[in-house]
């Protein structure tokens, strides 16, 4: 799989991928549910250099939301798109959620379930991992 497209809601932002995501999954981390305004959010990784801003340079934003990571999203439509980290600096995450079209892979795991909503029922029954990475019951 290659040439991965996405883009945010209005379209400033378009980015392409030229390799095969490394994983995807659903994470249930705080931040990721407050900056999304979500209970979860699937997230897809590839690696860094495989990871191209086609358009957008100038409405793509970053924040840093830890002393580790950093956020990016359309400073235009607002919608968030991107982690960057420190723990995966060799890797982009992507909101899977702002591919153009098509499956890239499917979900294959929970992360940070151990701080999950109890309002949305994940019975998928993917394995489920805390935040220190542990496989949870």
């Amino acid at each position: 799989m290659s040439d991965i497209q996405g883009q945010c809601f209005c379209g400033a932002v378009k980015y392409r991928v030229a390799a095969a995501p490394k994983w995807c999954a659903h994470c249930h981390c705080t931040m990721c549910r407050q900056v999304h305004s979500a209970a979860f959010v699937t997230w897809f990784g590839v690696p860094l250099e495989a990871f191209e801003l086609v358009e957008g340079e100038q409405a793509l934003q970053w924040f840093d939301s830890s002393a580790e990571a950093r956020r990016g999203f359309c400073g235009r439509c607002g919608t968030p798109l991107l982690f960057h980290g420190r723990r995966w600096a060799d890797e982009m995450h992507i909101a899977r959620a702002s591919l153009r079209e098509g499956t890239v892979m499917a979900p294959g795991a929970h992360v940070f379930y151990d701080s999950h909503v109890d309002w949305a029922d994940c019975g998928d029954g993917l394995p489920r991992y805390g935040a220190d990475g542990q496989a949870l019951p």
